[in-house]
């Protein structure tokens, strides 16, 4: 039989602390190695006692949000359950992010957070049943509308460079223009060729027309872009 599961729990509510403890206190493969009600209690906590999970409230007092991104990069082996009322979808994903295995929701019964806490300790991440779905959905169209933005928007040194490109400037003439080096400008043409998927200088001006992404009027007379 291998061997419980070592887990903290941290809450500023005595009773619901008080309960969780004695609950899973009850469990054989968990072992409740420590508890506490703030954010500086579950550093602490992590910190002295290494417990494989650490179950933490977001509205302790403390910055709870600080905490968990310090525990996520200090002790990775530990991993961090979040046990909260709030619902917030921007608020999941935020700290999903940031490197929290787990969301459980308050009010889920006392077999989903034992299952969330297994599921944890075994590389695997837990959102509550039905907040799930709409936390997946939200972060796909996040990633949605962050690639067209990424690709449909070019920063005002992205157009300068294209429009240089337009007048046939070379490398070290766009460099010398815009008083950037040319490693640099060549730093810029790498972006802008991932971004447009453009494989030359010349695709880069055309895509770029294309998609009518430079603001304004164009100077020189037309494409003239230096291969070189």
């Amino acid at each position: 039989m291998s061997n419980p599961v070592s887990v903290a729990f941290i809450d500023d509510h005595p009773i619901l602390l008080e309960g969780l403890v004695s609950l899973y206190s009850g469990k054989p493969d968990l072992n409740i190695v420590g508890q506490g009600e703030n954010a500086v209690d579950a550093l602490k906590i992590v910190s002295d006692l290494d417990p494989d999970v650490v179950v933490v409230d977001l509205s302790m007092p403390g910055d709870a949000i600080a905490a968990i991104e310090i525990l996520a990069h200090d002790y990775p082996r530990t991993r961090i359950l979040v046990f909260t009322a709030t619902s917030s979808i921007e608020t999941a994903i935020h700290v999903l992010n940031l490197g929290v295995a787990g969301y459980v929701l308050k009010g889920c019964t006392a077999f989903d957070l034992h299952q969330a806490i297994k599921t944890v300790h075994a590389g695997g991440t837990f959102i509550t049943p039905g907040f799930a779905t709409k936390v997946i959905m939200s972060m796909k169209s996040a990633e949605l509308r962050h690639k067209t933005e990424r690709v449909t928007r070019l920063s005002t040194r992205e157009e300068q460079i294209i429009r240089h490109l337009m007048r046939g400037s070379t490398n070290r003439e766009i460099a010398t223009s815009l008083d950037i080096s040319e490693k640099t400008v060549k730093h810029y043409m790498t972006v802008l060729m991932q971004k447009l998927d453009a494989r030359n200088r010349v695709e880069v001006v055309l895509a770029a027309q294309k998609l009518n992404m430079l603001s304004g009027p164009a100077t020189g007379n037309g494409l003239q872009a230096n291969l070189n």
